[in-house]
């Protein structure tokens, strides 16, 4: 199986492309830096040189235990991780890893591509997910995607948002509802300072599939959906919801009657 799509031949004259949009570097001008876990030799090498287009640092790991183990010691700005690793199962990588750093955004490149390995792959902790064989253009705009949704790149914003009881902080990343702390990935972070930002409006899952995913998730408004019920689970659960569907039309998020 072709690890990325098109032919070897293709591929060369395709780099040119890569490395054309404007730097992004970490807030203090360093490089962006990537662990990137898989056992393909091959595919490791490619996706290396397209990431060195952007003048990024990246890590390799083989292996689980490998990964773990960079991971802890470079601290990446980003995870590109396989699920399928000849040790342990990329989905309890990121489970250990999200115990100890909950925010580091995540994209799984993986053989796995039924929807509900999809489903899988983004329950377990995961922002992003793309299937191989894949494109290395796209692999570079999801990522930079990412990093744009976390507070890598530049000094965060003093900004502060309320919503009824629900507070977000986007100097500090923290959110809370009623007093109470709640943890939210990165990607859940930005569509709830969507939400926030635009109270009392009913936006379509278009539109919140555009402002909050930063680029075309091949049509598939289904991820907004997904990504709803997982900030219902921690904004809404045991407390009057805030959280509404308009039928026809997306979601809207108002404080409490």
């Amino acid at each position: 199986m072709s690890i990325v799509s098109g032919t070897a031949r293709e591929q060369r004259p395709r780099q040119a492309i890569l490395g054309q949009l404007p730097r992004i570097t970490r807030a203090d001008g360093s490089p962006i830096r990537v662990l990137l876990v898989d056992d393909e030799p091959a595919l490791t090498n490619l996706v290396k040189m397209a990431l060195h287009y952007e003048g990024w640092t990246v890590d390799v790991a083989h292996n689980g235990r490998e990964a773990v183990s960079k991971f802890d010691e470079v601290g990446p700005d980003v995870l590109v991780l396989d699920i399928m690793l000849p040790d342990v199962d990329g989905l309890q990588i990121l489970q250990r890893i999200r115990e100890s750093e909950p925010y580091t955004p995540t994209l799984f490149l993986t053989a796995r591509d039924s929807v509900m390995d999809r489903v899988t792959g983004l329950t377990a902790g995961a922002d992003d997910y793309m299937t191989k064989p894949f494109s290395l253009e796209e692999l570079v705009a999801r990522l930079r995607g990412l990093l744009r949704r976390s507070n890598q790149l530049a000094p965060p914003a003093e900004e502060s948002l309320k919503v009824g009881d629900l507070e977000i902080d986007v100097a500090s990343h923290e959110v809370s509802r009623a007093g109470t702390q709640i943890s939210l990935s990165s990607t859940e972070f930005e569509l709830l300072r969507f939400l926030m930002r635009n109270p009392r409006r009913a936006l379509t899952r278009t539109e919140i599939l555009d402002r909050v995913w930063n680029y075309d998730f091949a049509g598939r408004t289904s991820i907004v959906d997904l990504y709803i019920s997982y900030l219902r689970k921690k904004i809404d659960a045991g407390r009057a919801p805030m959280i509404h569907t308009v039928r026809g039309v997306g979601y809207m998020l108002r404080p409490p009657a």
